[in-house]
């Protein structure tokens, strides 16, 4: 078997050393080439034809984003974007996954080599994916918002439950942006680490009629509202308090090695909101998530899980469906409407698989 070929992009040379290091300790990868900039890196990627790229957010003599949108535009290839844990560097990450990174990876802070066995986990994982993942292509920035569907007359108990991980963020924006503004509740957890989701929900938040932010311990969830799971902070769960439904958020051990975790989620949905909950399982590597779509399945929420040919990384819909978790295998495309659709319990019967 053939090892995957990276190609490591960054101006630092601890960082380029640090993930060769990482990457030529794997028995199924290799670095191939490293370069200090796009420039140099554009001729290595015509010699050494690589399988992924990791690629920094910020470089000199030319932009992260800038080789991004034209590597995308003329030689689509998986890329992992090695970001900073900073507003900037986020606001940028968030950037590149709509022109068509597959994920991305944070740059240790401090302690490098004291941190390395967290990073090189992460990274190794997420290259594996990438090697894997089906190639999205750019959309402009331009496009317009898709028009509103209408919300069938539904009760203020109706939700809706979504959980994500690799290729989830360009998943999600394409699920909310059809939502009109009376829509059910939504609760998400996307696989994210601490200091992006704040950027991604502001990204959201301006893309959508609905309002997008993070949860807050605590607070009411209310229709019109999506709550976004702090990254690598809590776990987001959903529960009861009288008449009203509330967000919890926990600092508990990872589960399926995430937190926040989709299984989290939806397990707790399964519990406080039973049938009048719909779940929606989207792209994402590894399994979490299938169980906890299993309980809501159970406990008579209509299921969704993403089909194989519209996700990224098929994974974690395919752990679900195997499990027979899901009600309904839906195109991304599709997905917000059928969604909407079975809040009145619509076609239920028919559709079952």
């Amino acid at each position: 078997m053939s090892k995957i070929k990276v190609l490591c992009v960054d101006d630092s040379a601890l960082i380029r050393s640090l993930i060769s290091e990482i990457i030529n300790q794997e028995p199924d990868m290799e670095v191939v080439a490293t370069a200090p900039d796009p420039l140099v890196a554009r001729d290595l990627i015509k010699r050494t034809n690589p399988d992924v790229l990791t690629l920094d957010v910020e470089m000199p003599r030319m932009d992260g984003l800038d080789f991004l949108e034209r590597l995308m535009r003329l030689r689509p290839m998986p890329v992992v974007m090695v970001s900073s844990l900073t507003e900037r560097g986020s606001e940028i990450t968030m950037r590149a996954l709509e022109l068509g990174a597959v994920d991305f990876v944070t740059k240790p802070q401090l302690g490098i080599r004291e941190g390395m066995a967290e990073y090189a986990h992460a990274i190794t994982d997420k290259i594996r994916a990438a090697s894997k993942a089906r190639l999205k292509v750019a959309q402009p920035s331009s496009n317009p918002a898709p028009a509103a569907l209408r919300a069938p007359l539904y009760s203020s108990e109706k939700l809706l439950i979504v959980g994500a991980s690799t290729g989830g963020t360009e998943a999600i924006r394409e699920f909310l942006m059809p939502l009109p503004s009376d829509s059910p509740a939504i609760l998400i957890t996307q696989h994210m680490p601490a200091g992006f989701t704040k950027s991604f929900a502001a990204r959201l938040d301006s893309l959508c009629r609905i309002s997008v932010r993070e949860a807050v311990h605590g607070e009411r969830v209310l229709p019109g509202h999506a709550y976004l799971a702090p990254g690598g902070e809590a776990h987001l769960r959903l529960v009861r308090s009288g008449a009203n439904y509330v967000i919890s958020l926990d600092h508990e051990a990872p589960i399926n090695r995430h937190r926040p975790s989709v299984d989290a989620l939806f397990e707790s949905a399964a519990i406080s909101a039973g049938k009048n909950a719909i779940g929606v399982l989207l792209t994402g590597m590894g399994k979490d998530g299938a169980q906890g779509l299993l309980k809501m399945r159970e406990a008579g929420a209509w299921t969704l899980a993403q089909d194989e040919a519209s996700c990224v990384v098929f994974g974690m819909p395919r752990e679900a469906i195997a499990l027979g978790a899901a009600c309904e295998v839906v195109p991304i495309t599709s997905m917000c409407e059928r969604a909407l659709a079975q809040l009145g319990g619509n076609n239920r019967q028919a559709l079952r698989v």
